[in-house]
């Protein structure tokens, strides 16, 4: 089967911008009436909840992963058998990590209490909260979860995005209902349930409808079985050091500063999650074109595109932290009040975790699109330890710049060093020297960046919040593209992007080649 990877890259990036949009307004509006309907108690307990059930789900042990990447092959070969063994052998898995998860999930209720420090509602049971999410997570992996592969496979997230369009809407409509007749958080969380059993069971339909050859049934040779088995064992430090950066902040904010504090701390981060999401649309569009390319082309040509991704991510990261840096503040006033801004060297912290996180994530897609899970099984580990250790301690000295100070010098410091030699080492096997000066001049055009948009926008505050961001927006669409523009425009990196550009836009864009030449 031969891949067109730029069309379906295309149009996974179209559907999943979309969706992104769509994922921020209605999950925005969603905690906006939380917060003035409820409480911030509330919204901290749901970030709780969300981060303890993120470590629970450690029981995946990256299986959807290694599946994924095992149908890349039979896919691009057109072997109909192997898929059908692919996914019965899905299945069982999925159904055994329900289980096991049910089973963690119960065993840890009785330590729940010690998770929240203060401002826990009084007027709520926190482990019948608990187990109605526990068992949305465990249905999750029940019910038909392990369709979801062939599309993953197919390069069609499009189709799950399209699903979530429909089910989302009557989700959080009903969601809203609640909220604002009954304001029964118990309600709120029971729809969320049933929500989840609808998606699954809606893509288990049209997955079946596209794909009617594929069924879950055949079995692999014994050897294939421990080949797979390895890359899930691979796969699962992996992801323990996903949730232990992603949740272990969450539930170390609750344990030690309390549920006031982390609602705070997720407003925050929910902002720089959002663009993090928004960015990473490429790569999540992507990965299985890149997984085929890995496949199909030489070293030479995957170490050309990884350039092209580097630049395009840091041009990106640079345009969003200059947003985060003279935004942030005036936005969040406007947003949820000036009594729950945090201080602004928190919001210099998250702008420099956020660009430490993107860089991060280039070099890993190329990871998880290689494969190269057993080389790499120990970095996530080390670098998870790291971050929980010096989380645990930070925390108690500093709050919550100890938090984001732990994250991010354990991602700079320890993982990125690490997988930048791993993934030169096994994909591209050259020195990487090259790409991590490339990396530091990235870096120094948007600590300049920052700088010069910071500096202007001081003069820049009038006592409508909504006319202080439109006209600092202005300043940093205008500084930051300007100074990347003039600083890589004769670079083959820029060229190299413009062309493509005016590929997929058939050359009527073909004026931006005036810039590169």
């Amino acid at each position: 089967m031969k891949y067109n990877r730029t069309k379906n890259t295309a149009r996974n990036l179209f559907f999943g911008l979309i969706t992104k949009i769509y994922n921020i307004v209605i999950p925005f509006l969603m905690r906006t009436a939380m917060i003035y309907l409820l409480g911030m108690e509330y919204l901290g307990l749901n970030s709780l909840f969300t981060s303890v059930l993120s470590v629970l789900n450690l029981a995946e042990l990256g299986v959807g992963t290694a599946m994924t990447f095992s149908m890349y092959k039979p896919i691009a070969e057109g072997d109909s058998a192997k898929i059908c063994a692919l996914m019965r052998l899905y299945k069982i898995y999925y159904r055994i990590i329900g289980a096991v998860i049910l089973g963690l999930g119960l065993c840890i209720m009785p330590a729940l209490p010690m998770l929240v420090k203060k401002d826990l509602p009084p007027d709520v049971n926190l482990y019948v909260l608990y187990v109605i999410n526990l068992l949305a997570t465990v249905f999750t992996y029940w019910l038909f979860a392990y369709k979801n592969c062939l599309l993953y496979a197919h390069q069609r997230n499009d189709v799950t995005d399209k699903i979530g369009y429909i089910v989302n809407t009557a989700k959080y409509g009903i969601q809203l209902l609640v909220l604002f007749i009954i304001k029964d958080y118990y309600v709120y969380i029971i729809v969320m349930l049933l929500s989840n059993i609808a998606s699954n069971i809606v893509t288990a339909l049209v997955v079946n409808r596209m794909y009617p050859q594929y069924k879950a049934m055949g079995k692999l040779p014994k050897s294939e079985v421990s080949l797979i088995n390895r890359r899930i064992r691979d796969l699962f430090t992996s992801k323990v050091g996903v949730v232990v950066v992603d949740s272990a902040d969450t539930i170390v904010i609750s344990a030690f500063l309390g549920l006031t504090a982390l609602a705070k701390y997720q407003n925050y981060y929910f902002i720089l999650n959002t663009i993090y999401g928004f960015i990473t649309l490429i790569t999540s569009s992507s990965l299985a074109g890149i997984g085929n390319s890995i496949v199909t082309e030489s070293s030479e040509k995957n170490y050309i595109d990884l350039k092209k991704f580097t630049f395009i991510f840091s041009w990106l990261s640079v345009f969003s932290v200059c947003c985060f840096l003279c935004l942030y503040q005036p936005f969040m006033e406007l947003w949820v009040g000036e009594d729950n801004l945090l201080p602004y060297g928190m919001v210099i912290m998250f702008s420099a975790y956020f660009f430490i996180k993107e860089i991060n994530a280039v070099l890993n897609v190329y990871k998880d699109a290689s494969g190269i899970w057993h080389r790499d099984r120990f970095r996530p580990l080390v670098t998870a330890a790291a971050n929980l250790i010096m989380n645990l301690i930070m925390v108690q000295f500093w709050g919550l710049y100890g938090i984001l100070l732990s994250t991010a010098l354990s991602m700079l410091i320890v993982g990125m060093p690490w997988i930048i030699h791993n993934v030169f080492t096994e994909i591209f096997k050259c020195n990487p020297l090259k790409y991590v000066l490339s990396l530091l001049g990235y870096t120094a055009v948007c600590v300049v960046c920052g700088a010069v948009c910071v500096g202007i926008s001081k003069f820049i505050s009038f006592d409508s919040n909504v006319l202080t961001i439109c006209v600092r927006l202005l300043v940093c669409l205008v500084v930051p593209n300007g100074i990347m523009f003039v600083v890589y425009r004769k670079c083959p990196e820029f060229v190299s992007l413009v062309s493509m550009v005016n590929s997929l836009t058939k050359n009527k864009l073909k004026f931006l080649n005036k810039f590169t030449q």
